[in-house]
């Protein structure tokens, strides 16, 4: 019975599974084809190419597959793995693939098999399924699962051949999608997400959620979903402003007809910057809005061609460094200007105080009056001579 699930899984999730392709039905090959050549490292090519019939695939993957190619290889030692791997339009869609099909190997009935996380390509993850290692990984705009047959079903042997394959693709970005990392605590929880670049993707993780019908992943728009251990965060990305705007509209209006309706609606919902942002399950809808205070949004814009304000940013940021040292040098003056005052004026200040006492230390003169002459009309402290005095009728 697992081996049926495993099967199926494998085969929603564009894993192990090779199909001889009916003329007109099959997926381009190229440029897959050209990341499965005869000799990958120490492993070579035991048989051709193939294709996947389309109508084995369903609508979604079909999208957002730009080719595909199966190969099995076999080492030195005789070990033997299975590949596929396919191309998709973007790193991001890459991504989803990975995302996707770890989600669906992880619903599978406990203890039938584990997943953990692996270190190949961008990004990775391996799966047991108690005979056999497969492992899958993302690079570029590449997706590609690896299987173990036989005795070459071990994780240190599958993930070798992982790496060896992986080295020969492009790098691409080289990170996972920049939308990830804008979820609060994104390192915790970015191996809990999935990953939506269609709208029929986005509806199945939440089938009972009718506000996505207000808006369309049309024109590149993406969105994450992640699992808060309860809560479900939903962002949203729009590629400009005025669809953020549209789409707002439109979501705020849907969640309010729902409410009246008495349908299920998000927890919590708002606009922040281009992302709309849901929280689904919730304990509370303060709990719900903590959440989304934690999104930040951070715009990034990039030309694709030369950028036209190339001229006035250089000039900006030119004006804006010289003033700012402009600025930083009359304040170090008058910094040092004031310090110099000061520091005279205690030094001139002290030498005086030391050279008045100095001079007072040699003077001759000796005045219990503080200095100053004394006047003896009272005769009470010396005796004169009364000769020396001029008498009353001088």
């Amino acid at each position: 019975m697992f081996s049926i699930l495993r099967g199926f899984l494998i085969l929603i999730g564009l894993s192990l599974v090779s199909f001889v392709a009916a003329s007109g039905q099959a997926f381009s090959v190229d440029p897959a084809r050209k990341s499965l050549p005869d000799t990958l490292g120490e492993f070579r090519a035991a048989g051709a190419v193939e294709s996947l019939n389309k109508e084995r695939v369903d609508e979604n993957d079909r999208v957002s597959i730009t080719s595909w190619a199966s190969r099995r290889y076999v080492s030195k030692d005789g070990r033997r793995f299975s590949v596929i791997l396919s191309t998709a339009p973007s790193d991001s869609v890459a991504y989803s693939k990975v995302m996707k099909e770890k989600m669906m190997v992880e619903k599978a009935p406990e203890g039938q098999g584990t997943t953990s996380i692996a270190d190949v390509g961008t990004a990775a993850f391996s799966y047991w399924d108690g005979l056999n290692y497969d492992l899958s990984f993302f690079k570029g705009r590449v997706f590609a699962s690896v299987r173990g047959e036989g005795k070459s079903s071990d994780l240190a042997a599958v993930t070798n051949f992982s790496r060896t394959l992986a080295e020969t693709l492009e790098s691409g970005e080289g990170d996972i999608p920049v939308l990830i990392k804008h979820l609060p605590d994104w390192q915790n929880v970015q191996h809990r997400v999935q990953y939506a670049v269609t709208q029929d993707a986005l509806k199945n993780a939440f089938s009972n959620q009718l506000v996505f019908d207000a808006f369309s992943l049309d024109g590149g728009s993406e969105a994450v979903i992640a699992d808060y251990n309860g809560p479900q965060l939903v962002i949203v990305e729009f590629n400009t402003p005025q669809l953020a705007t549209d789409s707002n509209s439109r979501i705020t209006a849907r969640v309010q007809e729902l409410r009246n309706q008495g349908q299920p609606v998000p927890t919590a919902y708002r606009r922040v910057g281009n992302y709309s942002v849901f929280v689904f399950d919730a304990p509370s809808e303060q709990a719900a809005n903590q959440l989304i205070d934690k999104v930040q949004y951070q715009q990034v814009v990039q030309w694709l061609g030369k950028n036209p304000y190339a001229y006035g940013d250089a000039v900006r940021e030119f004006t804006q460094t010289t003033l700012g040292v402009l600025v930083s040098v009359v304040k170090a003056s008058g910094l040092a200007v004031l310090g110099s005052l000061a520091i005279g004026g205690f030094l001139g200040a002290l030498l005086f105080t030391r050279r008045r006492r100095a001079q007072q230390q040699l003077g001759d003169a000796y005045s219990d009056a503080g200095g100053m002459l004394r006047l003896n009309l009272e005769e009470v402290n010396s005796k004169t001579d009364p000769a020396g005095l001029l008498g009353p009728g001088d």
